[in-house]
């Protein structure tokens, strides 16, 4: 074997020898952390829930116990909404809900809303987004007390020609110099309040499946 080739054959099985070694490092990587991630991600998202619904309120599985909805037509987006239902004694408490705000001004906002049985809103959260720094990121708790406003409200308080931002006519402040953004996520979240008047049967007393199910 000539020089030339020696080399090259040398190279190339060095660079095959890392790429094995990096792909072997990632799978034992993933398979020794998956376990605390997943651990990691189920307490995340029962924290937001307990933000809206204590967890004195109901004494079901509430992370396990849930359905998916779709409906694109309805909810302006192809993403697939997950409902998760609280109960106490078998009675309906709430569903909470992982929602796509779709028309942010940088981008979807993801929210996580909940709704009492009687269609009060339990609240609702910002649980991620891409808006301005300084701007739109005041529907986040950590930067302005705006999202605390509609724990209690319904679609009778305000009425529902009122779901808007006061820009529009209606009833919800929007912030200085960013309307886009708190208007996205007023229109999310009285979508969804409709939803559940609508389709307050089938959200509460479906059953679950592993795979989710489309109402």
């Amino acid at each position: 074997m000539s020089p030339i080739f020696r080399n090259m054959f040398i190279a190339a099985a060095i660079l095959t020898s890392f790429a094995v070694f990096g792909g072997g490092l990632v799978v034992f990587t993933y398979t020794h952390t998956k376990d605390i991630i997943a651990a990691n991600e189920r307490a995340a998202l029962l924290a937001n829930f307990h933000a809206l619904v204590p967890e004195d309120r109901y004494d079901n599985a509430l992370a396990k116990d849930n359905i998916e909805i779709k409906d694109p037509a309805f909810f302006g987006t192809q993403e697939p909404i997950t409902v998760y239902r609280a109960y106490q004694n078998g009675k309906p408490v709430a569903v909470l809900a992982t929602l796509i705000a779709p028309d942010g001004y940088s981008g979807p906002i993801k929210l996580l809303v909940g709704v009492y049985a009687d269609g009060t809103l339990a609240g609702a959260r910002v649980l991620a987004h891409q808006e301005t720094p300084g701007l739109g990121d005041a529907i986040e708790t950590s930067r302005s007390d705006w999202i605390y406003t509609f724990a209690g409200k319904s679609l009778t308080n305000p009425k529902l020609k009122d779901w808007a931002v006061k820009k529009d006519g209606g009833a919800f402040d929007q912030f200085t110099g960013a309307t886009i953004t708190p208007r996205a996520v007023v229109k999310a979240i009285r979508r969804f309040l409709v939803y559940c008047q609508r389709h307050r049967q089938q959200l509460f007393h479906s059953k679950r499946t592993t795979s989710g199910e489309t109402l």
